[in-house]
């Protein structure tokens, strides 16, 4: 059973044993019957500050090319914003409760937006959210460390926006407070744990060995029977970077990582002529 907790224009959604039962006995000791469509919510619905829904947004970078998701979308108010304010060709809002979403869907066609904005009735943990390259979202602390390996699962370069909770031990790209708020990013790291292959145009191949948690990384590069450490692996989106420790000195790698290989990046003043392929 979903009970939905609609916070700062945002559903906060979890799932409370009984919830349902302790909604009815509250509307029949008012002597109310509740629509049949609608769940009882756990705590009132309240908006959040605008100032709030532009800070998320200008966080996430919402451009033209990006498709947003609002998780616990409320009156729709963060969907609407990033269409009408920032451009974005699309979002899409995600709510438990059916008032909310026909109020959401209502402010979408007064706001002009309709058409590149849409809300649904669903739950959380079964929609699909192929189509983001942005997550907003104000849920419950268990709520999102239970979304944490969809969001994960994501391609890299996703962006997530959390106002008020974050992810655990999934620590933030970005942090900051607005007064009592806090409002957490996290761009979705592109995967490396395993084994790759370093070419570098001249001299033996390396096989690297990552050993990656979210958006850090170590590990090893072995050659014949030298073996080197690999430290202060980070990663953003698509981009990483990390310190090949060699006897010649410490060297540096900036790639950007392109389905199964690691492209040098231009620029940076690190190792050139190098590529990785994934084993």
């Amino acid at each position: 059973m979903w009970v939905s907790r609609a916070l700062g224009g945002v559903a906060i959604a979890a799932f409370f044993m009984g919830a349902a039962a302790q909604g009815a006995e509250r509307q029949a000791r008012a002597g109310a019957e509740a629509p049949p469509a609608y769940t009882e919510l756990d705590v009132p619905y309240v908006q959040t500050p605008g100032a709030v829904v532009a800070r998320m947004l200008e966080l996430a970078d919402v451009q033209a090319s990006d498709f947003v998701y609002d998780l616990g979308s409320g009156d729709g108010r963060i969907a609407i914003a990033a269409v009408r304010d920032r451009g974005a060709k699309g979002a899409f809002g995600v709510e438990i409760d059916p008032r909310l979403v026909d109020e959401a869907r209502a402010n979408a066609e007064r706001a002009g937006v309709s058409g590149r904005v849409s809300f649904e009735v669903q739950d959380l943990f079964t929609t699909d959210f192929s189509r983001a390259s942005v997550v907003t979202m104000y849920l419950l602390p268990d709520v999102n460390l239970k979304l944490r390996p969809t969001l994960l699962g994501m391609p890299a370069g996703t962006r997530v926006v959390s106002h008020q909770f974050d992810m655990g031990d999934w620590a933030p790209d970005l942090h900051e407070r607005q007064g009592r708020r806090n409002l957490y990013l996290w761009v979705v790291p592109a995967r490396l744990h395993g084994k790759w292959t370093l070419q570098q145009g001249q001299g033996d191949d390396l096989t690297l060995e990552f050993d990656q948690r979210y958006q850090r990384f170590e590990g090893a590069a072995s050659g014949g029977a030298a073996r080197y450490q690999i430290r202060d692996g980070w990663i953003r989106g698509n981009e990483i970077h990390f310190q090949l420790y060699k006897e010649s000195g410490v060297h540096h790698y900036a790639g950007r990582v392109e389905g199964d290989a690691i492209l040098p990046l231009a620029g940076w003043g690190g190792e050139e002529g190098w590529r990785a392929r994934r084993q």
